[in-house]
């Protein structure tokens, strides 16, 4: 399926949610998982949408996640889930995050790296043949490996929630809101980078960042002439 299919969908659920949506549309809270629990509202902020079983949202995870450590509190960083149709699995991933990030917060980012390392047996000749519900006890099991067997019955319970199926559409929504289209896609201080739906190595974050960061004291510079 091309990209302009992909985005031609994204549009019309995005009007579709105006339409029909309007019972959870716009939501409780932002939609997106704030990486280490803090956002710094005077920071630089990151935002990555993000597909759990998309290998380019795999390569582009380490990378950036040094980036982000490396500059500390002068960077934050919140994660969109843009569950792709033409990945298997994507929507029942992005589900048991919001699952597991409901549950319990310190364990999302854990979840999405443990998705990435074992994208493999989500999609392909592993689960070709396996019905829907065996491939959520799939997940099922591996959530409650990451997050501890004492939240199974929680976990278990929460994918027959349609409170949880609604907040992982909700996030395909928020995505499609913005333009998104594919994944890994970066905004960098709500502005779009260039060469989205790539991998970006660590090099090439700190050529978008290091000019947003003054070498003394932490004090961003202007113009943002990178993005324009």
């Amino acid at each position: 399926m091309s990209q302009s299919v992909v985005l031609l969908i994204c549009m019309l659920c995005s009007l579709l949610a105006v339409r029909v949506g309007a019972d959870y549309i716009p939501p409780a809270r932002l939609d997106g998982f704030v990486y280490s629990n803090h956002h710094n509202p005077d920071s630089i902020l990151i935002e990555a949408f993000y597909d759990p079983v998309c290998p380019d949202s795999r390569d582009s995870w380490p990378p950036l996640k040094q980036a982000v450590t490396h500059y500390g509190s002068c960077v934050s960083l919140v994660v969109h889930l843009l569950p792709l149709p033409y990945h298997d699995n994507a929507f029942v991933t992005s589900r048991a995050l919001h699952i597991v990030n409901a549950l319990n917060k310190t364990a999302t980012f854990p979840m999405l790296e443990w998705f990435f390392k074992h994208q493999e047996n989500f999609y392909g000749a592993q689960t070709k043949n396996l019905s829907k519900a065996s491939v959520e006890n799939k997940v099922v099991k591996a959530v409650t490996e990451v997050v501890g067997r004492s939240y199974y019955n929680s976990i278990k319970t929460a994918f027959n929630d349609r409170k949880t199926d609604l907040q992982t559409r909700v996030s395909f929504k928020y995505s499609a809101s913005r333009g998104v289209s594919g994944t890994p896609y970066f905004y960098v201080n709500g502005f779009l980078l260039p060469d989205s739906g790539s991998a970006r190595d660590y090099k090439a974050w700190r050529k978008v960042i290091d000019p947003l960061v003054g070498a003394h004291g932490g004090k961003k510079l202007e113009p943002l002439h990178f993005f324009l």
